[in-house]
Formats: structure tokens, C-alpha cells, sequence
């Protein structure tokens, strides 16, 4: 295992952080998976011997069962991970039940904690951008939260480009907290981040974690044009996420994908990961998983050395168009461009 700093914070973070989506498996959830106690507690053993540093869960996973599940089965190992959770999402119907109001997160932090077993949280996210909320005051509710020690630092996820840097701006005045990470969802498939949030994460300093970095299982190999949904996978019992506009393209990159697995003696998850570890701004890849064996798989993805070649071939077949003003800033700023703004560049 690796570690990086975590955006413009002290904290190292492991190059693969586990995910806990299918902890609980209650509503919507169990289309993902349903492990228990018993089968946390397996999994954790199998990450944390392998380096593991970073648990990330959320408080609408299950309706707070996946932060359950994560307090009991990691009591007497609290102290060897960090936790990352979230709120924003809608947790009950009444009036105030989501959003990032003071509120509502300071509420929400206090069941979290309850839940995890635990006096703080080392990563608190927003889930969702919330625009009836100013800024001001969910970045104020943080802070509180931090002075109490209930969280160490903030985050936020699912955000816009412009979106993160309003609250950065707003970040600069005193009694507010400033986002040090953002998740995000990006992958071979899904390169979007890169018009925007990961030149933020390079140049301001908010490193990216990223979810679902296989785009649920499309990305590992099983999925292909003559098997579009593979037995037993999230798709073939209904999971709908991450939208996929352009079925062509998926295939062709999952063909190189499998193409460089076999190259490499891995399979086609591992390049995937593996070359989401050589992109800039990304500090960690929460994977998730049913069994130890998953997670063993995914963990050959660190032993991968992509050449220069094989990264011109994955970009090749992925690369997203340059939107405005990006091509014409390719025409006529490129000269004078900073490391973040070379990131989409061809």
C-alpha cells in the first residue's frame, strides 16, 4: 500500500479506501448487497492487513445500517482507520430531513457518531450540493462541528466546478471551515472530472477521492459487448447508475482494457484502477466488494506499472472533447498554462 496527502491537509490517506454501499442492504441498497456484521468484520481484517487506512461510509447507506454495521464490527480496531462519512441526502420526510442547513448537519453528525461508535469522524462530507442553503452557514455548521472535535476535517461530494469554488471563497473569512477533499466519480468512462474538478483538486488544493471507480462492475472485465449485463453484477438486478451515453465507446475501452489485463497478467479491473492512480489530484479509490477475494483482486491493481504507451492507449479511447472555452484556450493559452489547467489537454 501507498499513501497520499490528502489535498491541502497533513493527512495521508491509503491509494485504495473501502467502501461500505453495500453494507445493510435495505431498500434500493440490496440491489448492491446486504453483508452483515460477521461479513464486515471479514472484509475489515482483509483491508486493514493490507494497508487500509480510510473506511468510507455515508448516513443514508441503508438509512444509517451501513454505520451500524461499521461501529460493530470495527470495535477494537477503531484507532488503526480513519472513518469518512457524509450527510445532505434525504434521511426522513419531515421539513428539515436533508439538506446541508446547520440544522440538519449538526443533527446528523450527532446520529452518525452514535452509530459509528466512535467521538469523532475523521472526513465529514457533504453529499450533495444544497442551493436553498448559503454557503456560509453550512461551512459555519462544519466549523462547529470541528471545534468540538466531532470531526477532524470537511469535504465535499458531488459538487460543480463552480460550485466547490464558491465555498472556497467563502472558506477565506474566519469560523469557516475549508474543504480539504471532494469525492467524486470518475473513470476511463467517465473523464467529466477533469474539465473542472481535478484542475480545483491541483490547483486549490482539494484532493480527490473517487467513487465507484469501476462505474459498478462496467469497467471490470465481466461486462462486454457480447455480455452487456453479466449474471449476478448490480446491473442485472436493476442498478441504473452511472448513466452510460454512449454504449460504443464503453466497449472499445473496456476491449483495451482487457487487452492490457492480459498483458500485464492482471485482469481488467486492475488496469482500470490502476490508471486512475497515475491521474493528478486523485488521492484515493474507494472500492468496494461482497468478498475477500474482490478485494484481493483490486489490490494487484497497486502492483501495476502502466508504460507510456499503455496510457496513450487508454487515453486514446477515452479521452472526453474539449468543450468550450477549452478548445479555444488549446489554440491560444496553452503557452502559458499551469499544471491544473494541462489536465484535459491533448
Amino acid at each position: 500500500m501507498h499513501y497520499n496527502t490528502l489535498g491541502r491537509s497533513g493527512l495521508k490517506v491509503s491509494a485504495l479506501a473501502m467502501g461500505t454501499f453495500t453494507f445493510g442492504g435495505e431498500g434500493p441498497f440490496a440491489m448492491v448487497g446486504s453483508q452483515g456484521v460477521a461479513e464486515a468484520r471479514d472484509l475489515f481484517d482483509c483491508v486493514i492487513d493490507h494497508g487500509v487506512n480510510l473506511i468510507d461510509t455515508a448516513n443514508m447507506y441503508s438509512t444509517g445500517t451501513a454505520e451500524e454495521i461499521v461501529g460493530e464490527a470495527l470495535e477494537g480496531r477503531r484507532d488503526e482507520v480513519l472513518i469518512s462519512s457524509k450527510a445532505r441526502m434525504p434521511i426522513d420526510d419531515g421539513p428539515n430531513g436533508e439538506g446541508a442547513s446547520r440544522w440538519h448537519l449538526i443533527r446528523e453528525c450527532e446520529r452518525s457518531l452514535k452509530r459509528l461508535r466512535t467521538d469523532h469522524i475523521d472526513i465529514y462530507h457533504i453529499h450533495e450540493w444544497d442551493g436553498q442553503t448559503p454557503v456560509e452557514e453550512t461551512l459555519e455548521a462544519l466549523q462547529t462541528l470541528t471545534d468540538q472535535g466531532k470531526i477532524r476535517y470537511a469535504g465535499c461530494s458531488n459538487y460543480t466546478g463552480w460550485q466547490v469554488m464558491k465555498s472556497l471563497m467563502a472558506s477565506d473569512k474566519p469560523g469557516r471551515a475549508r474543504f480539504v477533499t471532494q469525492q467524486i466519480h470518475y473513470t476511463l468512462e467517465a473523464r467529466e472530472a477533469e474539465y473542472e474538478l481535478l484542475p480545483i483538486a491541483v490547483d486549490q488544493g482539494v484532493g480527490a477521492t473517487v467513487w465507484s471507480p469501476l462505474a459498478a462492475g462496467l469497467l471490470s472485465g465481466k461486462h462486454t459487448r457480447d455480455n452487456p449485463v453479466a449474471e449476478g453484477s448490480r446491473q442485472s438486478k436493476g442498478w441504473t447508475e452511472p448513466p452510460i451515453r454512449d454504449q460504443e465507446r464503453l466497449w472499445k475501452i473496456v476491449d483495451v482494457l482487457n487487452e492490457l489485463g492480459e498483458a500485464h497478467g492482471v485482469e481488467a479491473a486492475q488496469i482500470a484502477l490502476a490508471w486512475l492512480l497515475t491521474r493528478p489530484g486523485v488521492a484515493s479509490l474507494v472500492v468496494g466488494g461482497s468478498t475477500v477475494e474482490q478485494f484481493e483482486r483490486n489490490f494487484r491493481a497497486l502492483e501495476v506499472t502502466l508504460s507510456a504507451d499503455d496510457l496513450a492507449r487508454l487515453d486514446q479511447v477515452s479521452r472526453p472533447p474539449l468543450i468550450y472555452p477549452l478548445w479555444h484556450q488549446e489554440q491560444f493559452a496553452k503557452p502559458r498554462f499551469s499544471p491544473a489547467d494541462g489536465i484535459v489537454t491533448r
